[in-house]
């Protein structure tokens, strides 16, 4: 591939993914995706960036395809009781999904992204693997990338570390050299997702909290707006320490630190890079939330799903968020959590 069009989103990865792939030699352009109302500042960062850079820039407008495969998606997840992950949505939905589409009809090789992962071709097939600098990897998001996606994504940023990025962008001269990495999501601004919710049609859901046995402690605020693991903000004086266990819609189940740890888990709807599961059980790592470690873990694939089955007891399984495999630095594939158990 020589013809490679980066996904920039105004900040400074995908900025210097643009210079590092025309350093390399590659013939380059540069292309955001307009997702949301007020997103245009964001665009207006990447046209920028790809005029210092001296690469043809297109904005993509998808606000409504956006809403449809992000945003509902989303607030479904919370209505039913989960965590939802609408980066990995986002992904697999628009940003490898609509956006490579677009790449190709416009005449372009293949598509490029500011994500710290690499993608390597070895034995007859793609690989996708962590990046180097461990402490930025990324690949938690790409779970759901299938081999005829990796064969035309190219992610330069998988042997660099945050420092040598943000010295490349001064070298070249970008404002986003200096610009703070945004840890919200999106489209919901300092995080409060319930806030958000409500605004826009999904008014909390009322409910009561419970003990694990059944005894009633009282109405909470909103069964959206908790989360497994959660001890904080639950504004109940118990007399202990106390966490949300469970969620049994409409109401938000209570318990001690105990009974939170799970060895085993259920993941559904799994997607395995190499194009299809093992053919029996694999040991290897699972990170279960983004910012999570990898733990040990035999991993048996069952029909579209998989069992997960820890050494040691992990805490505060979280439905809707993803399990993500890996073994030897290499991502074997991804799923939606279900559920936990002893």
């Amino acid at each position: 591939m020589k013809k490679i069009l980066v996904a920039m989103s105004g900040g400074v990865d995908s900025a210097v993914a643009v210079g590092l792939l025309r350093e390399a030699g590659y013939e380059v352009g540069g292309a955001t995706m307009l997702l949301r109302d007020g997103g245009e500042a964001e665009a207006e960062e990447a046209r920028l960036a790809a005029g210092r850079l001296d690469v043809p820039f297109h904005l993509f407008s998808w606000k409504e395809e956006f809403r449809r495969a992000v945003i509902e998606p989303f607030a479904a997840v919370y209505r039913e009781g989960g965590t939802p992950n609408p980066c990995v949505f986002c992904n697999r939905a628009l940003k490898f999904g609509k956006f490579l589409d677009e790449v190709l009809r416009l005449g372009y090789d293949g598509m490029a992204t500011g994500h710290y992962a690499r993608v390597e071709y070895a034995e007859g097939r793609w690989h996708l693997r962590a990046a180097l600098d461990t402490a930025k990897d990324q690949t938690y998001m790409l779970y759901a990338l299938t081999q005829s996606q990796l064969a035309r994504i190219v992610l330069p940023l998988g042997t660099f570390d945050k420092a040598q990025v943000r010295a490349k962008a001064a070298q070249w001269g970008l404002p986003q050299a200096s610009k703070h990495d945004s840890q919200d999501i999106c489209f919901v601004p300092g995080g409060d997702y319930m806030t958000y919710l409500n605004v826009h049609g999904w008014p909390p859901t009322p409910g009561r909290f419970v003990t694990e046995d059944g005894r009633d402690c009282g109405a909470h605020r909103g069964f959206e707006g908790y989360t497994v693991g959660q001890r904080r903000g639950l504004e109940i004086a118990a007399g202990r320490r106390i966490y949300v266990v469970d969620k049994r819609r409409p109401d938000v189940v209570l318990g001690e630190s105990g009974a939170l740890f799970s060895r085993r888990v259920a993941v559904s709807d799994v997607n395995w890079i190499a194009g299809e599961p093992p053919a029996g059980p694999v040991e290897g790592r699972v990170k279960l939330r983004y910012t999570a470690r990898a733990e040990a873990c035999r991993i048996t694939p069952e029909g579209d799903g998989a069992s997960l089955l820890f050494s040691e007891p992990q805490r505060a399984v979280t439905v809707g968020q993803a399990a993500v495999f890996y073994r030897d630095g290499e991502v074997l594939g991804g799923g939606t959590i279900t559920g936990g158990a002893k």
